[in-house]
């Protein structure tokens, strides 16, 4: 299976880091094509909202010349997506939260008869880390992600948060148990 990882973190070596990497190297011990996409080094820009990209349902497009489109096109090839962040402000952060709005360029006719898809059938995942607890905390994330698949036709394969994070060093045995299973529940 070929998988993308989305890691939107501003932090390169952070507890979504961690988590992610635990993820990637059980996905590549089970046998997968991996990539990681580190999205705080990339130029993205927000959705304008101007359609154009409706304009060619068949192909990734967009009228803005940033590096969102080679990111959507390898989402459209991979057969599952792993979109993974930190939890700011009960949400995921600003460069993963970009990707995922320029995603509308993937789907055209939604609660429209001819609703179609260049992800369908696609396993999508969420991993999120977070200082605090679920509670009051991480499930706005988890319900907007969770929503996403209907208009992407694709499949919701996971979703994990870890809470409690304070620095990666005290992301211990546990954590990282919960992360090799996250990645298996992907592929499964």
């Amino acid at each position: 299976m070929n998988i993308v990882l989305l890691q939107g973190s501003a932090r390169k070596k952070g507890n979504t880091a961690k988590a992610l990497n635990w993820v990637e190297e059980e996905l590549i011990s089970l046998g997968h094509g991996v990539e990681s996409i580190y999205l705080n080094s990339k130029n993205l820009k927000g959705c304008m909202g101007c359609a154009k990209c409706k304009e060619r349902p068949d192909e990734v497009g967009c009228v803005q010349k940033d590096d969102i489109p080679d990111i959507l096109g390898k989402i459209v090839n991979a057969q599952a997506v792993v979109f993974a962040s930190p939890l700011y402000f009960w949400g995921v952060t600003a460069q993963l939260k970009t990707v995922i709005d320029r995603t509308y360029s993937l789907y055209t006719n939604y609660h429209q008869p001819g609703h179609a898809s260049l992800v369908e059938g696609q396993r999508q995942a969420l991993l999120v880390t977070g200082g605090g607890p679920w509670e009051n905390n991480a499930e706005a994330a988890f319900t907007a992600f969770g929503r996403i698949q209907k208009p992407h036709k694709a499949i919701n394969a996971g979703q994990l948060f870890i809470g409690n994070c304070t620095t990666p060093g005290d992301m211990g045995e546990k954590v990282q148990h919960q992360a090799l299973e996250f990645a298996r529940k992907i592929v499964a």
